[in-house]
């Protein structure tokens, strides 16, 4: 999926993609092919950016976008038509508030689950009051669980669903446990907790602005964000749905693998 990656510029905001970073494609190119079926439905109700659509088109799998923003939804579009135009399933955005999707994607049985939210209030994105980015945390917390349970009765039976997220701090710098917020949604939502990863991301000027930081709060930087997937209903039909995924074992006999 090179090639794809890089056909990607900066992205995030609509009105500022000079200096917001993309969604990592590769992360997308890995949940796609091993938790979605080939030609199956990606069900996304945080479509912020284009690159989740527009890596499942390029994998043959149908991705349809939830977005509240209409500038935002416009710059999808653009940016899938000059790449996904010759595909089998250029991916599909709808705006609206993700609050109403069981209402604007009711025709959709979704075969995955793959989004990244707001990070609560971390970065607003506009001042829509229906904009999750916009509310106080207990506020947000209760309409990101309202969106998470409307979204995975969408889901098809033994599928898979799969949220990237990270912590946030208020305004005391405490963490909100918005990583534990997520999986509590899911579980209500009646999903099972199924695997974990952790994604890097780049160290860039982390270690001078913790520095600076470090010796008045005691608070460490943060350099990753938590892959999450969880399942609706059988795990191994969930996995058979999905296909084949072929594992190079060369890797494996490189290295000396131990399990402690």
């Amino acid at each position: 999926m090179n090639s794809t990656a890089q056909t990607f510029g900066t992205e995030g905001n609509a009105s500022d993609q000079s200096g917001t970073s993309i969604f990592d494609p590769v992360l997308c190119e890995l949940a796609y092919i091993w938790f979605s079926p080939i030609g199956g439905i990606v069900l996304d109700p945080f479509a912020g950016g284009s690159v989740r659509g527009i890596v499942a088109s390029k994998l043959g799998r149908k991705y349809v976008g939830h977005e509240l923003r209409q500038e935002q939804v416009n710059a999808n579009r653009t940016q899938a038509s000059k790449i996904c135009a010759d595909d089998n399933h250029p991916p599909a955005w709808i705006c609206g508030d993700s609050r109403n999707i069981t209402d604007t994607c009711k025709d959709v049985q979704a075969d995955m689950v793959f989004s990244c939210p707001p990070y609560a209030d971390l970065e607003v994105y506009s001042t829509d009051p229906k904009d999750l980015s916009t509310l106080a945390y207990e506020e947000f917390r209760g309409a990101y669980f309202e969106i998470i349970k409307k979204t995975c009765a969408l889901l098809k039976e033994d599928r898979f669903a799969c949220f990237v997220v990270g912590e946030v701090r208020d305004k005391k710098g405490n963490y909100y446990n918005f990583v534990g917020d997520t999986i509590q949604a899911f579980n209500e939502a009646g999903l099972n907790y199924y695997n974990e990863a952790i994604l890097i991301t780049a160290v860039g000027s982390l270690p001078i602005r913790a520095g600076k930081q470090f010796s008045a709060s005691r608070k460490l930087g943060k350099t990753h964000q938590n892959i999450l997937v969880f399942v609706k209903g059988d795990g191994k039909k969930a996995a058979k749905a999905c296909g084949d995924v072929q594992v190079d074992l060369g890797v494996l006999e490189s290295e000396s693998v131990t399990d402690s």
